[in-house]
């Protein structure tokens, strides 16, 4: 039996040390590309134009494929707990929600060589870091060493009501998923039977096996503030940041490079290096008027109703994000905006790039003809910028990868 305290915790090596795994070879892109799966009405944006952006399991399948053919890195989506109607308005915005962490294990069985990450508020309702430990390392051998955890922590006190919590305060809440994933981190170097007796979680005789391919599963932080920073610092291999200065694309270059560089600096404290990435919106079209025409048409049909229960929503909470975007910003959704012809939109990612952030985990108004469209018209100009480096074929990659996988699985 081993006993340990947080301070003698067993952490296992990072997926970035094994040269051939997923993680690694999304590393070695100058721009990671993700997409930030529809998984709930709505999608990100906040409009009643036209579309055929969809919730279901089917249509974000379909999505995640044409991703993966299109040699992106990462597909995930986003965890909300809401009640009935969701944010209402006319489009009854994210009324309908799959779970982002079972969609992305069930996305994982069905793909071949993205990586897909599946979002989890670790501190609600009965969840255990022995839970956690064990079910995302089943997911990895489902998925080949593809899978991660995004840890979130939650902002808005209406989440944890619902499981008949109340909220911890912000920086608590960060040390409390310190400790969660700290003990996950243990069980996944699977040294001992772990006995742990911490400020929030205890285990006796536990263990998880078997253990993940790579060390352990990809983890995912998000995060606006210091508290999470150092978290991040701590555990995370990706840090996903919004705009500190809304939505516009010159406000946030501006403002980009301090906070990517605080995020950057936390982990190097830590003798670690993380890589950021940011959501932009891309509203393209063949020719820069027709991208811009669109763009003002989402906007011109925003559900103002679902945009002020959002706002409403938000500003009870205490996240650090978000804070500068516009009731109009928000139909389109995003972190923030790249809007125009494939030329102006793959320049305007070699300037966001320029300020420090490794990568872009997209949205889109109407998610497939959008996806195709970048995909056929701005792919070929990232990678003739230097920003893409070109992908073998899905299947080539699959196979490389499942063989790297089952040489490095631990037993």
């Amino acid at each position: 039996m081993s006993v340990r305290d947080r301070t003698t915790l067993a952490v296992p090596p990072q997926p970035q040390d094994f040269p051939d795994s997923p993680l690694s070879l999304a590393f070695r892109q100058p721009l990671m590309l993700g997409v930030f799966l529809p998984l709930q009405t709505g999608g990100w944006s906040q409009s009643t134009l036209p579309r055929g952006t969809d919730w279901t399991f089917d249509y974000n399948l379909e999505l995640t494929r044409r991703a993966e053919d299109f040699g992106f890195d990462i597909a995930f989506g986003l965890s909300q707990w809401l009640p009935k109607g969701g944010f209402g308005g006319a489009s009854r915005y994210r009324e309908n929600f799959l779970d982002p962490f079972v969609s992305a294990v069930a996305l994982a069985s069905a793909t071949r060589s993205i990586l897909l990450l599946g979002t989890i508020h670790a501190l609600y309702g009965p969840w255990h870091p022995l839970h956690v430990a064990k079910f995302l390392a089943t997911a990895d051998h489902v998925s080949g060493g593809r899978f991660g955890a995004n840890i979130v922590t939650g902002y808005a006190d209406t989440e944890p009501a619902m499981f008949g919590m109340t909220r911890p305060e912000h920086d608590r809440r960060y040390a409390m998923a310190d400790e969660f994933v700290s003990v996950a981190k243990d069980l996944w170097a699977g040294e001992d039977n772990l006995t742990f007796e911490g400020e929030h979680w205890s285990l006796q005789e536990a263990y998880v096996s078997p253990r993940p391919a790579f060390g352990r599963p990809v983890l995912v932080s998000a995060s606006g503030s210091p508290a999470g920073f150092a978290y991040a610092g701590r555990h995370s291999d990706i840090v996903f940041i919004s705009s500190p200065a809304g939505e516009q694309i010159e406000d946030a270059l501006a403002a980009l490079p301090a906070h990517v560089r605080a995020v950057k600096e936390a982990a190097l404290a830590q003798g670690r290096e993380v890589r950021v990435i940011i959501n932009p919106t891309v509203v393209s079209r063949p020719t820069s008027a027709e991208a811009h025409a669109y763009y003002r048409a989402i906007q011109d049909h925003a559900d103002l109703e679902s945009i002020g229960a959002f706002q409403s929503r938000h500003a009870a909470g205490d996240s650090r994000s978000w804070l500068e975007h516009t009731a109009r910003g928000r139909a389109v959704g995003g972190h923030l905006h790249v809007v125009g012809s494939p030329d102006e939109v793959a320049e305007q990612l070699d300037r966001l790039h320029a300020t420090g952030v490794d990568g872009v985990q997209l949205t889109f108004y109407d998610y497939l003809p959008d996806l195709d469209h970048f995909g056929s018209a701005i792919l070929p100009l990232l990678e003739e910028a230097g920003l893409r480096k070109p992908v073998p074929p899905a299947g080539e990659r699959y196979a490389a990868g499942a063989r790297t996988a089952r040489q490095g699985g631990a037993s």
